[in-house]
């Protein structure tokens, strides 16, 4: 068995004992990337413990399928397959007391719980964290807030057994929840379909008895969850007010989604960090529909297919329950994340997730070609169209966009564009499980305009939607931030920006043209070039222009996206 061996401290091995399947994970906590709990191997084994405890079990005198013991041979199965991660977390060098066995609802109220966990321990030496209601919510809770850089609302995990709800608001670090825990209800995906089928078997009346009762718990849980005031004055101000998602059954629910957007096909095939409104998540007879009518959904098992009714009846009565939710996000995030993430420093959680993600790439000036960047960035809207970068292109993004800006630079040149266009989906930071679907589009969407080359017609579509997957306001500053990306990286080859010999900066202005008799605004980009430092490493300005007027090509009508634009003049000095 390993033990903690210096630079492997920071190594977990995860088993998450979930009702409808069995999740292995080794997780690497260390710095730099520690915010991001990178996933170093993942493993699943699609045994239902929920199942498994219902599935010899006779029917009650009021026809209720009566709970049984999990069997002897699934209980074997699970330890085989304990047993054969045991060997693994060996494999990485995972010390033994980083892990862990959390086991949620299915083991907890199995008849023969603690026979199972005495047989894992008698096989393997692990001990079971058995994870209380409470804590399966918190828990649920803290991955949650690891899959974003803040998260506030409320939030809801969907496991096979039961479905907790509560709130978050994650910021800077610091992770609160409400005070008394998370409500827990016996709702979960499988758990509900059967109790479905029971009802239905009995009629109308039952079924509609079971609507009205997950109603009522769900609004005296609403009213328990001292939801604070600053998320409700939002809501009541009209502003958003957001549901957060986790677990397997909503997780099938978001892919359908997906494939229904109105961008299709959708280009980005990761859940977490996609979002939804509420009159298209509260649509379910569309989502219904779409399940029936289509023999394969990406990300969507056939088991999850058919738990899609149940969690269809569980999201009507929720909406109904629950008027004030606006949007809903969907996370990756959970018994596993959250765990982990309660174990991560303060300082460590208020990272920016993005920043992290792309440190290990950054050149040596990554801070000096921030401010570049930032500086080619106007700070006001114009005085006449209240034209201005969006707010998605914060500081942040601009910082993990000065670390990436070379990442490609060792990629072939003809493939270089195609390989940052993919980069935040299948490429270097895919994996990056906390970001939102918009900076992974924003960021593709500069880096192309970053590196010269042409696309493919299939990548070309792929652009177009990734596109469409932002505004179009967002959409052209990226197409405007990434050509001056490309300016400074001609001028700084190897990100590397000299204390006192700088080469090249950048300042901009608005001003104002008469167009077609209409006043218009304009912005003015300067580009002061240092012609001393030309004259000394003994290169020219031709190229210099070319870039100039490459970005100055992006002000030009035909360049604009979806009739969004800015008029461009760009000057060297």
């Amino acid at each position: 068995m390993a033990t903690c061996l210096g630079d492997n401290a920071g190594l977990f091995g995860i088993v998450d004992m979930g009702s409808n399947g069995i999740r292995f994970s080794i997780t690497d906590t260390s710095p730099p990337t520690g915010r991001i709990m990178p996933t170093l191997y993942q493993d699943r084994a699609g045994i239902s413990l929920y199942d498994a405890q219902f599935a010899k079990s006779k029917l009650d005198s009021d026809g209720k399928r009566e709970r049984g013991p999990i069997p002897a041979e699934i209980v074997e199965q699970v330890v085989d397959r304990l047993v054969r991660f045991q060997a693994v977390c060996d494999d990485f060098q995972v010390p033994t007391e980083n892990i862990y066995v959390l086991a949620t609802e299915a083991t907890r109220t199995a008849p023969n719980s603690e026979a199972f966990r005495a047989r894992i321990k008698e096989r393997t030496g692990w001990g079971v964290t058995l994870l209380s209601k409470e804590d399966e919510g918190r828990i649920g809770a803290l991955g949650i807030a690891s899959s974003s850089r803040a998260v506030a609302g409320l939030a809801m995990d969907l496991g096979g057994g039961s479905t907790q709800l509560t709130w978050v608001i994650a910021k800077d670090g610091v992770v609160t929840t409400c005070p008394k825990g998370s409500f827990s209800f016996p709702y979960g995906a499988a758990a509900l379909t059967a109790r479905l089928e029971q009802a239905r078997r009995a009629g109308v009346k039952a079924e509609r008895e079971l609507k009205e009762e997950m109603k009522k718990n769900f609004q005296d849980a609403y009213q328990k969850l001292e939801i604070p005031q600053s998320l409700l004055e939002s809501s009541r101000a009209g502003g958003r007010f957001d549901l957060y998602l986790c677990g397997g059954g909503f997780r099938g629910w978001g892919y359908v989604l997906m494939k229904q957007a109105d961008v299709s096909p959708y280009p980005i095939p990761i859940i977490n960090g996609f979002r939804a409104k509420r009159e298209d998540f509260h649509n379910t007879a569309a989502v219904l529909h779409e399940v029936t009518d289509s023999e394969k959904i990406f990300g969507v098992s056939k088991r999850r297919a058919s738990q899609i009714p149940a969690v269809a009846v569980l999201i009507n009565v929720l909406m109904d329950a629950l008027p004030t939710i606006t949007h809903l996000q969907f996370c990756q995030g959970g018994v596993r994340e959250g765990f982990l993430f309660d174990k991560l420093p303060q300082e460590i959680r208020a990272q920016d997730p993005l920043l992290a993600a792309t440190l290990q790439y950054a050149p040596p000036s990554a801070e000096k070609i921030k401010q570049l960047l930032l500086s080619a960035l106007p700070e006001h809207a114009s005085p006449l169209e209240a034209s201005y970068p969006p707010s998605s292109l914060s500081p942040h993004f601009v910082a993990a966009l000065a670390n990436i800006l070379y990442a490609h630079s060792r990629v072939p040149r003809e493939s270089r564009t195609a390989a940052a266009l993919h980069s935040s989906t299948t490429g270097l930071w895919a994996s990056t499980n906390c970001l939102s679907h918009a900076e992974r589009a924003m960021m593709a969407l500069v880096l192309i305009e970053r590196w010269t080359g042409d696309l493919a017609p299939a990548e070309e579509s792929y652009m177009h939607q990734l596109r469409c997957c932002i505004s179009a306001q967002e959409a052209w500053w990226c197409q405007y931030l990434g050509r001056v990306a490309a300016l400074i990286g001609e001028v700084y080859p190897a990100g590397r920006v000299a204390k006192e010999h700088w080469r090249i900066q950048f300042s901009t202005k608005w001003d104002q043209i008469i167009k077609k008799k209409e006043r218009r605004d304009l912005l003015r980009l300067k580009v002061q070039w240092n012609t001393d430092m030309a004259a000394t490493s003994g290169t020219t300005g031709d190229w210099l222009q070319d870039r100039a007027q490459k970005i100055e090509k992006a002000g030009k009508k035909k360049s604009w996206i979806r009739e969004y634009g800015v008029r461009l003049e760009v000057t060297i000095g």
